[in-house]
């Protein structure tokens, strides 16, 4: 059986930046980590709304690509 152990989050801010918050799973455990400033915070529980709530509050960065 095939095991997603990476994911991310991408969002872009208002000049057109590229953020991005990598998600690792390792058990139950997640670790989240933002490559454009390096802030890292485990998450147990809902870590891909974490990463899109760090994203917005500390890059501004709001813009979704998979939006139509």
């Amino acid at each position: 059986m095939l095991q997603i152990n990476k994911s991310k989050v991408s969002r872009w801010d208002q000049h057109g930046r590229e953020h991005i918050v990598r998600v690792q799973r390792s058990g139950v455990q997640r670790t989240i980590r933002c490559d454009t400033c390096g802030w890292r915070q485990s998450a147990q529980f809902l870590p891909w709304l974490k990463a899109e709530e760090h994203l917005a509050e500390e890059h501004q960065a709001t813009v979704d690509p998979t939006d139509g």
